[in-house]
């Protein structure tokens, strides 16, 4: 992963933009990261908005501990309980 320290990044924004891959540029402070940039080429403002939303995270986080608990029901188990 890319990174950079914003004591030393130098270059215009905008050619931290145009260097973008696939994987995120880190932006820190005495090693600690506080941003990234990342590339938006192959992502929806949807997608966008839920990953970086604290309430959906929340979600996720409670559903995968129910299905490491055991407490979730498979596709099937759902199609047969609503026929």
């Amino acid at each position: 992963m890319k990174t950079v320290d914003l004591t030393q990044a130098t270059k215009s924004l905008s050619v931290y933009a145009d260097d973008l891959d696939d994987e995120p540029l880190i932006l820190t402070v005495k090693d600690q990261p506080v941003a990234a940039l990342v590339s938006l080429k192959h992502v929806d403002r949807e997608s966008l908005a839920l990953s970086t939303s604290p309430d959906f995270l929340r979600l996720m986080q409670a559903a995968r501990e129910e299905v490491e608990r055991g407490e979730s029901v498979s596709l099937d188990e759902m199609k047969r309980g609503l026929a």
